[in-house]
Formats: structure tokens, C-alpha cells, sequence
């Protein structure tokens, strides 16, 4: 074994992290830093152009979920989860979502 090999076993052996580590570390850190938009989406409708422009105060436009049926939560337009509609306890004039479900990602077994 040449001196170069002992030498770069004994850096890495030696509990020190290895040249580049501590970047991916930075990297990591700085990337779950990152805000995204989180949706919960109740439902949709679809509607030619010409009952959308009828639309005025206290109109309702059915949507294809059900009361009672789980909502969807998308973030960068991808359902990552389900969950049911709940009452903020902290705050009773505030909605939130209890999951029931994570979606796994496209291609999974899941």
C-alpha cells in the first residue's frame, strides 16, 4: 500500500467528514428551507364560459366531491396526501386538514 492510500484512510477513519459532506449537508439544509404552497383542494366543476359569466353573489357551483368524502392536499400541483376537513382547535374560526392517507410517490407500489 502506498503512503497516499494510508493517508486517505486514515483521514476518513479519523471521524472527520469527508471533503464535500458538510456542502451536501449545507445544500440539504438550505433546500428544506424552501417554502412551497400547500392546497387543499374540496373539489372542481366544470362549466362552459357562458355559465361561469352568469355567475353573480350566492351562486353555487356543485363540485364533484361529496361531503364527507377526503380532500386532496397538492403541493407543486401533486396530490402528496388525503385527509379529512377539521376545526382548528386553537383557533374555532380556522379550517384545517387531518391526514388519512399519503400518497406515494408516481410509480410506486404504494
Amino acid at each position: 500500500m502506498s503512503d497516499a492510500q494510508i493517508e486517505v484512510n486514515e483521514t476518513v477513519g479519523g471521524g472527520e467528514e469527508p471533503p464535500g459532506r458538510a456542502n451536501v449537508s449545507r445544500n440539504l439544509e438550505t433546500i428544506l428551507r424552501i417554502p412551497v404552497v400547500v392546497q387543499v383542494v374540496l373539489g372542481s366543476a366544470v362549466m362552459p364560459v357562458s355559465h361561469l359569466l352568469k355567475l353573480g353573489r350566492g351562486a353555487v357551483i356543485p363540485l364533484d366531491h361529496r361531503v364527507g368524502e377526503p380532500v386532496d392536499v397538492v403541493v407543486n400541483g401533486r396530490i402528496i396526501a388525503r385527509g379529512e376537513i377539521v376545526v382548528v382547535e386553537d383557533d374555532n374560526s380556522r379550517f384545517g386538514v387531518s391526514l388519512t392517507e399519503i400518497v406515494g410517490p408516481v410509480g410506486s407500489a404504494d
